[in-house]
């Protein structure tokens, strides 16, 4: 069985039966690029995680548009299994709410928020992987103040802080200005 995380490539059933394990319970884990990495944040990171949760949610719910899911919402994607910090399914692919740990379907828009354990290059395959499967995904650079906006089809856009992140055809109508983003120190 596996010993240490991350050295080696696993299998999708390796890894199911990896974080299974009983001292594995109270961590979170990804499966990027046939590796098994630990999901680990800081409290910054996490703070602008939910208030872009805590947007989506209000507008998503008020509208009746899906399903947002935070930093314990797993998902399927491209063959691997990702955490995002926040996500959000539409009622039109996916009516109800999945109960599975990892959804089976991939998000419609992954938010990821760098934070300082997060790694460039699965970074990278985690929005390629997200973009082959369909979905929109908004990567949060704290250090920067910007939010890279990646589309299917469409090259990205960087929003920098006097712009305004929308949410295109998928949340039509939702907006979060990126300075009220940032506007937390």
């Amino acid at each position: 069985m596996l010993q240490t995380p991350i050295q080696v490539k696993v299998t999708p059933e390796d890894f199911d039966r990896f974080i299974a394990l009983p001292e594995n319970a109270d961590r979170d884990y990804e499966h990027i690029g046939g590796m098994i990495a630990e999901v680990v944040s800081n409290n910054y990171s996490s703070l602008l995680a939910a208030i872009i949760l805590a947007e989506l949610m209000t507008y998503v719910r008020k509208h009746k548009l899906g399903w947002v899911t935070g930093a314990d919402g797993g998902y399927q994607v491209s063959g691997e299994k990702y955490i995002p910090d926040v996500a959000f399914i539409s009622v039109a692919r996916q009516p109800q709410p999945s109960r599975d740990a990892y959804n089976p379907l991939a998000p419609d828009l992954a938010v990821e928020v760098l934070s300082p354990g997060n790694d460039d290059a699965r970074m990278r395959i985690k929005v390629v992987n997200y973009l082959r499967a369909g979905a929109t995904v908004w990567v949060v650079n704290p250090d920067l103040k910007t939010v890279e906006v990646y589309v299917p089809g469409q090259p990205p856009v960087v929003k920098m802080i006097l712009e305004t992140l929308d949410g295109g055809a998928l949340i039509p109508g939702f907006s979060l200005a990126v300075k009220e983003l940032f506007n937390v120190e």
